[in-house]
């Protein structure tokens, strides 16, 4: 059995789908503070907190747990900026706590949730494993902490692990069962859908300046089942003895600020209010990652990779969403 912590969130709760679809047992312990429990639409929902030692000690006793995938992590960065207690306490000190939990039941494989976050501003573009990481903020700082440590545990206590660091992950479930929905929402797609909804009056272009084709900035966007698919490859691979490691998970491909809201304009055949604003701080021009390594190693590859079909897959869940 497979257990998912932070399971009723947007990427944990479509891995738990993908993971059924693949015939794996699965239980989700979630706190539901901003995950979400009716997208846990399968396996056995366990609600509580990572904090709460108690608790998850109870998961680990009555399930036969064989492998650990975490996404239970705060991830808004502005909010790591003002708030770094919260950050480092729940991203790190309870991961610490996690990991000792899965050394006192002997379960020796862990799938962490990283993020493209952990190499700050890159030097050179696409971003590989192997450049080197300087967050500029304590959400990727605290990711990237976890990540040393779980090299130290493997070490250690024979600990096996693959984090994954995600670029921009995007769209829905392709058969509209869930999708993502944050509160606050801050990433673009959905923003742009709210806009072309309705929900909202206008959306905001954060600098119009920047050294790219048409002066906006340039993501990586990823299908969040693209992502879940990686997720169970990494799981197989660490149960068949792979080397522990770290992976970037993303298309290879950039899409421009401008380029979203215009694949959104034509998915929807909505138009709507596009607000120039001034550049934001500590924005890159560009952040694409190469996925090489999980190709070779993982022989993982995105299935979803045309912004178009992201996009599409987004609106349909967009428009079945209640407000």
């Amino acid at each position: 059995m497979i257990l998912v912590i932070g399971g009723a969130g947007y990427i944990g709760s479509h891995t738990n789908k993908e993971l059924h679809r693949q015939n794996y047992q699965t239980v989700v312990y979630d706190n539901l503070v901003y995950g979400h429990r009716e997208s846990v639409k399968w396996g056995r929902l366990e609600v509580g907190d990572i904090a709460d030692k108690r608790r998850l000690e109870e998961v680990f006793q009555e399930y036969p747990i064989e492998a650990v995938i975490h996404f239970a992590a705060y991830a808004y960065v502005g909010e790591s900026v003002t708030e770094p207690s919260k950050y480092y306490n729940n991203n790190v000190c309870n991961t610490v706590r996690l990991l000792d939990i899965m050394r006192k039941y002997h379960v020796r494989y862990i799938v962490f949730s990283s993020t493209c976050a952990t190499y700050g501003i890159p030097e050179k573009i696409p971003i590989t494993e192997e450049m080197p990481q300087k967050p500029v903020n304590p959400y990727g700082a605290t990711k990237l902490m976890v990540e040393r440590i779980m090299a130290d545990y493997h070490r250690a206590y024979g600990l096996n692990y693959c984090c994954l660091r995600y670029f921009n992950a995007a769209g829905a479930d392709p058969e509209g069962e869930i999708g993502e929905s944050h509160t606050p929402e801050t990433h673009l797609i959905p923003l742009v859908l709210d806009a072309a909804g309705g929900q909202r009056d206008s959306v905001s272009i954060y600098g119009t300046d920047y050294p790219t084709e048409d002066g906006t900035c340039v993501r990586d966007y990823i299908h969040v089942t693209d992502l879940a698919d990686a997720h169970i490859r990494a799981l197989e691979y660490l149960k068949a003895d792979g080397e522990s490691g770290c992976f970037n998970l993303g298309n290879g491909n950039g899409n421009s600020v401008a380029q979203i809201i215009e694949t959104v304009k034509k998915v929807t055949g909505k138009e709507f209010a596009v607000k120039k604003e001034g550049r934001r701080a500590g924005d890159p021009p560009i952040l694409v990652g190469s996925s090489k390594k999980a190709e070779e190693i993982l022989g993982w590859k995105p299935k979803y990779a045309e912004i178009e079909t992201i996009v599409d897959h987004a609106w349909k869940w967009h428009e079945r969403k209640e407000y």
